[in-house]
């Protein structure tokens, strides 16, 4: 029965991938516009191809020196393999890959959806949205592809050919390995294409708004101002390419999670006591088909139409499916009742129930959902915390900024009660695999939450064009409300995102606890609680050098667009055309040369403390990591999100104190002022967050065998004719 699945999950993901190809070539196929239109666009995909070309170049040499280092560290202990490296660069390839899926298509469906524009909202969202679910089935599909066919390639190789292997024993102990060497190489590339990404957008967006709104008086996309392009640009680069390589790292390290506690359970099952392990690759495969059927849901009748409460539709249809189908699928493959192989640190054996873990799923989708609708309430257009930016916008740039602070760190007291609740539970429910399976219900439907999240970068884009190529009012009315909604569905998506990442690190944490033979981290010893001080700062200047690097990267592109304006006479009578080019070149020099230091501060700090100072302290570090991180995640992408809608509530048109204000006023520039520092938090260094509290739990994972102490045996170590029970009650009582 084992090897009906095994093959299954592989499938799942060539189909979702199959789907994403018939979806691409239907995006390609629809009207272009006109020839202004088409150069324009172009301008854009060249922009955005030259960049990722450059930072694959930088990356491959990562890649290849990173997996020499694995292949070498593979052959210093049993657990390990060198094939590890293999793994690696598979999942750097899948993960930038990922990444090229969606920037290609969003530069296609871009400029096809300002053509939609000319004729309805109703075809701007069909085209937009499908540009979306390209990005998300590419995802997903090659996120299940990846897993699935390495784990069913790797325990053919290490568990099924070893005579005796069992499920939880040293063989399988290597093809899990190898899953994370897959799931460290998608990180990886996640980090540094989001951190690069998310500089190139920023940079040409600060500089675009700061000298062309602020100071020249012109609009955001005028095809007068130098810096439109490289914005335009970056929009693909930071919040497609990136944000598709974050979404794949998510993804996989979410699912690696589940499998690595699920080898701790004991599962009389009729899948070779694999059931535990399939589960998350089997629910996220099937979550691709479920995200499918979501997809035919999110449309509209007319220009009147709700286009927030259709992408909710959708959204919320291929959740509650996903969840019920769950009910189904863990019957089916899990006993009624399973036993860890390890004790807890109370010297209890827990035992959870089929039931129970079911429950911990259906807790996921609801964290997930309710995280969904607090970020929503907390960076909609018309809401209270936008409202009052709005408001506090008509005294000044100071009293906005202070507002949108305000907002920020009022925006993570209910979602961290809602996912310390969804610890607590999942956690009841079903023990640590509980909560990694959480984690994975919630992730399952990724497909359909990219999707939701990437159509917004198309919709920014589409008006982009439509300003630049001039065409009428109304087709910009069309593509500013699809952007509006896509500001508030991007933070959404990133509040789901670092939910599902705080619930992964957990399982991950709990994972290199058991491996690293610690049985808890004791923070009344002074070198762990130096650890958890000095990973509670990680965070801090992780963002500290992101958003310098954004300002650095800013001011040389103010001065650049300052520069056209001074030096090229005819550009504001638009009888000369800028230089876009130089705009284009210095984001990407910016964000190629600024992303390496986070970068190596994620990979190189937990082999630095784990080696020095031992996995105890290593784990300290991870904590505070992991709680620093997800609240400044938190309030960093909804302080941006929330800032950011308050400068297109103005756009629209709102009322302060009795009378309308529009662009152009004071208040709107104030509101302008407040975006620009709020750009580098929800698409710079906030979404980078989850990324890094994953990539450090993986990496400590990795290296957790080479830094273990007091190393729990394994099924597969244990004498012959003396019980589990007997093995692990002696080996209890030795430590004792």
């Amino acid at each position: 029965m084992e090897s009906t699945i095994l093959y299954l999950i592989p499938a799942l993901g060539i189909f979702g991938l199959v789907v994403m190809a018939f979806k691409s070539a239907w995006v390609s196929k629809q009207p272009a516009g006109d020839a202004n239109m088409v150069e324009l666009a172009s301008y854009i995909a060249e922009g955005a191809m030259a960049f990722l070309k450059a930072e694959w170049k930088i990356l491959g040499i990562f890649a290849v020196v990173a997996a020499a280092l694995l292949a070498w560290s593979g052959t210093l202990v049993e657990t390990s393999s060198p094939v590890i490296a293999v793994s690696f660069l598979i999942g750097a390839v899948f993960s930038a890959t990922a990444g090229y899926f969606g920037m290609n298509i969003a530069t296609k469906a871009n400029v096809r959806t300002t053509q939609a524009a000319r004729t309805s909202l109703k075809d701007a969202l069909k085209v937009a949205f499908t540009g979306g679910t390209v990005m998300g089935l590419g995802v997903a599909g090659l996120a299940v592809l990846g897993l699935g066919s390495l784990f069913l390639i790797f325990y053919k190789i290490y568990v099924e050919s070893v005579v005796g292997a069992s499920v939880n024993g040293v063989q399988m102990e290597k093809a899990i390995e190898v899953l994370a060497g897959f799931s460290l190489g998608a990180e990886s590339i996640a980090l540094f294409a989001r951190v690069g990404g998310g500089i190139y957008t920023k940079a040409a967006d600060v500089g675009a708004d700061l000298v062309g709104k602020v100071e020249a008086g012109i609009p955001e996309d005028d095809a007068r101002n130098p810096a439109t392009i490289a914005d335009n640009v970056g929009d693909n680069v930071g919040d497609v390419a990136g944000m598709g390589a974050d979404l794949f790292g998510s993804y996989v390290a979410t699912i690696l999670a589940t499998m690595v506690l699920g080898r701790e359970l004991v599962a009389k099952d009729n899948f070779g006591g694999l059931s535990p392990i399939l589960l998350p690759m089997l629910i996220a495969g099937l979550g691709i088909i479920f995200s499918i059927i979501g997809f035919a849901l999110v449309r509209i009748s007319d220009d009147k139409g709700n286009v927030q409460k259709a992408l909710n539709l959708g959204n919320w249809a291929s959740i509650i499916i996903t969840t019920i189908a769950s009910y189904f699928i863990v019957m089916w493959m899990m006993p009624e009742k399973m036993e860890f192989l390890r004790v807890d640190v109370l010297g209890n054996k827990p035992i959870i129930t089929n039931t129970g873990v079911f429950l911990a799923i259906l807790v996921g989708s609801i964290v997930g959902a309710l995280m969904s609708i607090v970020t929503e309430y907390y960076t909609s257009m018309g809401k209270r915390p936008v409202m009052s930016i709005v408001r506090q916008s008509d005294t000044g740039a100071a009293t906005n900024i202070i507002g949108g602070l305000s907002v920020g760190m009022e925006s993570t007291l209910v979602p961290t009660l809602i996912l310390a609740s969804g610890i607590y539970f999942s956690f009841h429910f079903a023990g640590l695999y509980g909560v990694a399976i959480a984690a994975a219900g919630m992730m399952a439907t990724t497909a359909m939450q990219l999707a939701i999240d990437a159509f917004g970068p198309i919709a920014d884009n589409a008006g982009g064009i439509a300003e630049m190529s001039e065409l009428p009012k109304e087709v910009r009315q069309r593509t500013d409300i699809l952007d509006a909604v896509g500001n508030t569905t991007a933070a959404t998506g990133k509040g789901f995102a670092i939910a599902s990442a705080a619930l992964t690190a957990l399982a991950l944490f709990a994972a290199f606890v058991g491996l690293a033979g610690i049985k808890s981290i004791d923070i009344y010893k002074a070198n762990v609680l130096a650890g958890l001080f000095v990973g509670g700062m990680i965070p801090f200047i992780f963002s500290s050098l992101a958003i310098a690097a954004v300002g650095r990267a800013a001011m040389a592109m103010v001065q650049e667009v300052r520069r056209q304006f001074r030096e090229i006479p005819g550009i504001m009578e638009r009888t000369a055309k800028p230089e876009y080019d130089k705009c284009v070149a210095i984001s990407t020099q910016a964000s190629l040369r600024e992303m390496m230091l986070p970068g190596a501060i994620a990979l190189i700090t937990p082999i630095i403390v784990g080696f020095a100072f031992g996995p105890e302290v290593l784990g300290g570090l991870l904590a505070g990591v992991t709680v620093s991180g997800v609240l400044m995640g938190m309030f960093q992408n909804n302080a941006g999100g929330a800032w950011d809608n308050a400068k297109k509530s103005f756009e629209a048109g709102v009322e302060i104190n009795g009378k309308m204000e529009y662009k152009g006023s004071e208040a709107h520039k104030a509101s302008v002022t407040g975006d620009t520092v709020g750009d580098p938090f929800k698409d710079t260094s906030g979404p980078s967050m989850n990324i890094l509290i994953k990539l450090m739990s993986i990496v400590a994972l990795i290296i957790a065998p080479h830094i273990a102490v007091n190393k729990v045996p394994h099924k597969a170590e244990l004498t012959p004719n003396v019980t589990i029970e007997q093995t692990f009650l002696a080996y209890e009582n030795k430590e004792r």
